[in-house]
């Protein structure tokens, strides 16, 4: 069952006097997390909704208002909070996923079929993502490029082509 609210961001720091948190944006850009009308709360079980008053960028951080945060006590109470989104208010273009439904999936190879290992984790950090794979051998690490990645089925599996010694054991894990 998909999580119906996501993980979009921390609140690390205050940022002056009048009730203003700073966010670190675990979206695709800060533009996503300043772009929403209302965040989440964990709150025990369930969540809670807080409106966004105001958003900007500041550098590659998210400044917000928040309504009922006003003063420098509140916003600091906030600090390092973790922020969810409720997916059907977070952009999704077509042919895209949301990486928490991809973890855990079965990676196959693309032309058998045979299940190679299960995806642990996705990184953004460079010019393609890269994806962290436990197979019998060990962890691998798959680049997402289309030599690799022929397709994505969220509800199935992550299709792959691998080189030889990537996910079988003969060439080098990590």
């Amino acid at each position: 069952m998909k999580k119906a609210y996501l993980e979009c961001g921390k609140i690390i720091n205050t940022h002056g006097f009048r009730g203003t948190v700073k966010l670190e944006s675990w979206c695709d850009s800060p533009d996503v997390l300043a772009s929403l009308e209302r965040v989440w709360f964990l709150d025990g079980s369930s969540y809670r909704a807080r409106k966004v008053l105001r958003a900007s960028i500041f550098k590659q951080f998210v400044l917000m208002n928040l309504e009922g945060i006003s003063d420098e006590t509140a916003a600091n109470a906030l600090r390092n909070t973790v922020v969810y989104a409720a997916r059907e208010e977070l952009p999704l273009e077509e042919g895209d996923f949301f990486i928490v439904d991809l973890l855990g999936l079965p990676v196959r190879h693309a032309d058998t079929g045979e299940e190679l290992g299960t995806l642990k984790n996705i990184t953004s950090q460079g010019a393609t993502d890269l994806y962290f794979v436990t197979t019998p051998f060990g962890e691998a690490i798959v680049p997402a490029v289309p030599e690799f990645i022929i397709r994505i089925d969220p509800e199935d599996a992550i299709y792959v082509r691998p080189i030889p010694g990537l996910l079988d054991g003969k060439g080098e894990n990590v």
